[in-house]
């Protein structure tokens, strides 16, 4: 099974996936660039295991590739529910994520929202796995990279 195999019912069209990939790709990249790291950043001490800077972009471009992905997969299938519900709720959590962290600097609430967001994450992942296996298996390394960021945010904010 490929990753845009399985066509929905006629009545249930979805726009196709390049209009999820444009739209999370697209808010994701002009929240990178209003909230970007600035001087209070580069003044925190941060952990032995913090990736430079530049890895951050092309990281989160993927996994908002297929975040897309898997949201226009359960969307176009169900467009009401608890799973495309769960999909929405991270979305808008992860969105939120970096202005409140870099603009607001509420490091402790960050790293709230960074839980709850993990917690979204797992129960998209739980609820896909038995409609689309597919949309629940391209939010594994997004899982990954979450639970790798909380660990950071909470150092960052146990350091400082």
């Amino acid at each position: 099974m490929n990753i845009v195999d399985s066509h929905p019912p006629q009545h249930r069209q979805f726009p196709a996936p390049v209009f999820f990939i444009v739209a999370v790709v697209g808010v994701g990249i002009l929240i990178g660039t209003l909230s970007a790291p600035g001087p209070w950043y580069e003044a925190l001490r941060k952990p032995p295991f913090n990736p430079p800077n530049w890895i951050f972009a092309p990281v989160w471009t993927v996994l908002y590739v297929f975040i897309a992905i898997a949201g226009w997969r359960v969307w176009r299938r169900t467009p009401r529910g608890t799973l495309p519900g769960a999909w929405a709720a991270q979305m808008l959590l992860n969105w939120s994520w970096t202005p409140l962290f870099f603009v607001l600097h509420q490091v402790w609430a960050a790293f709230a929202v960074i839980v709850l967001l993990f917690a979204l994450v797992l129960v998209f992942i739980a609820r896909a796995w038995s409609t689309d296996r597919t949309a629940a298996l391209l939010f594994v390394p997004y899982a990954a990279w979450v639970a790798f960021a909380g660990l950071l945010n909470v150092s960052i904010a146990v350091l400082n």
